[in-house]
């Protein structure tokens, strides 16, 4: 196993990793949208989506991967009134079109509107 931590995404708010390469593979925690530069969090589930996939392409990256190596994603959002407006800005990111889980739950950590968490080959 191999520990992925970099400094161009949050660091993690609890006992937990940014993510673990493991065989060929790498898993991420879940991301929320924090900008990792000054843990501000933007407003509007657009926005909020778009810092999410920012801060899930940064690990891939630090793992030496990419979004096109994505085969699977957990998504989960605080209102599944805003599916379709994450979906936009995800199908920017997520071109490989990895299978993926999509759940509205009751509540995120620091109250944001969305959180992925993401499997890819490495």
């Amino acid at each position: 196993m191999k520990l992925i931590d970099t400094k161009n995404a949050p660091g993690a708010i609890g006992p937990y990793s940014q993510a673990f390469v493991v065989g060929g593979t790498v898993i991420t925690s879940g991301q929320i949208p924090v900008d990792p530069a000054d843990g501000s969090v933007p407003e509007g589930i657009a926005a909020q989506t778009e810092q999410s996939c920012k801060n899930v392409g940064a690990i891939l990256e630090a793992a030496g991967t990419s979004f096109e190596k994505v085969f699977k994603t957990t998504c989960f959002l605080a209102d599944m009134g805003d599916f379709a407006a994450f979906n936009e800005v995800y199908a920017r990111y997520f071109v490989s079109k990895p299978a993926r889980s999509c759940v509205a739950v009751k509540q995120l950590p620091k109250g944001v509107l969305c959180e992925i968490e993401a499997q890819a080959e490495v």
